[in-house]
């Protein structure tokens, strides 16, 4: 046998690195896991109020909607793009949606034009981003105020009040079944959903093969300003499925509503172990990076520590994530060049 034909394959070769680059980076889900029970274990032991059953639950209701829309937003960080107006549509479609129930529309046909108010806002970020070709950064900051300034515009100084809406969609955001509220479980469905077709559907995977090389990707046939637009409209989607859920979860909303919430859901995202620079990552490490944030946040509050701690701490996990990738990034191409040459 020759050396030539005792070389691997070249399929076998990129299985290979696949495999190398998925172990590596299951490795900072499970460091995720790691630390939220040791953070867990350590605020338990201080205050053991911490994890009783009523303070559980507001951990889950509270991670709920920050996690639906760190699951959206991944869609979009994979291909190397971001959507920074999530908490401007979560903050439109809430009010929206309050505004037409209060006014006398049904609670399902209210539902769906809020859902479908958020897929609007998604489809205009994706428009603009992959058809329009300008940079992610600058059309997502600029719709981010537009869909402020259309909140504002609509609630004119007004709030919505729980009282005035339908107990049907307030028992939704307070609801549980068999002990569990109803939030989280919608959250849990629907990154199981998202999380499987990125993994086992090829039309997921080229979200990833985007992120990794938008012009080999290209090269090989994948349809980029699709697939980039699909992100935008999932996320867009989410966040409307999460300005519903806002409504239900807190009943009384104003015009600014999740102000500020985008750089928190991108914080999840990476602190979950999506690349900023796309192509790496999963919906259920972005959960998780939601999680963890939410529970430092409790922690945090039982802990009676000063809740500025929180910002800084966020904003530390977010560039020790950074860094992370950053070096996980070079190493495994180092580890793949080897093996290139070994081959």
């Amino acid at each position: 046998m020759t050396a030539t034909a005792a070389r691997p394959e070249p399929a076998a070769r990129g299985r290979g690195a696949r495999t190398l680059v998925d172990l590596v980076f299951r490795a900072r889900e499970l460091s995720l896991v790691i630390a939220l029970a040791a953070l867990v274990g350590g605020t338990a032991a201080a205050n053991p109020t911490f994890l009783s059953g009523q303070g559980v639950e507001d951990i889950l209701l509270n991670t709920a909607i920050l996690a639906l829309l760190a699951v959206g937003q991944s869609m979009v960080v994979v291909t190397r793009n971001l959507d920074l107006s999530v908490g401007s549509v979560v903050g439109l479609v809430a009010f929206t949606l309050g505004d037409l129930l209060t006014s006398g529309w049904g609670l399902v046909p209210g539902v769906v034009a809020g859902v479908a108010l958020g897929a609007a806002c998604g489809l205009l970020n994706g428009l603009l981003v992959s058809f329009g070709r300008v940079p992610a950064l600058v059309v997502t900051l600029g719709t981010l105020y537009v869909f402020q300034g259309v909140c504002h515009f609509v609630a004119a100084g007004r709030q919505i009040n729980a009282a005035d809406l339908p107990p049907a969609l307030l028992s939704l955001g307070n609801g549980a079944v068999l002990g569990v509220p109803y939030l989280p479980l919608i959250t849990v469905v629907i990154m199981l959903v998202i999380g499987y077709y990125l993994r086992a559907y090829p039309s997921g995977r080229e979200f990833y093969a985007i992120g990794s090389s938008p012009e080999a990707a290209r090269l090989a046939g994948v349809p980029v300003r699709r697939r980039v637009l699909a992100g935008y409209l999932v996320s867009g989607c989410l966040a409307g499925l999460a300005g519903v859920l806002w409504l239900a979860r807190f009943g009384t909303v104003v015009a600014d509503s999740a102000g500020g919430w985008e750089l928190l859901v991108i914080s999840a995202v990476v602190v979950g172990g999506v690349a900023i620079t796309g192509g790496v990552g999963s919906v259920y490490g972005a959960a998780l990076g939601a999680l963890l944030l939410t529970v430092i946040g409790s922690a945090l509050v039982v802990l009676r520590v000063n809740p500025f701690w929180q910002q800084a701490i966020t904003g530390a996990l977010l560039l020790l994530a950074i860094s992370v990738d950053r070096v996980l990034a070079l190493r495994v191409a180092r580890l793949l060049r080897r093996r290139s040459r070994h081959g």
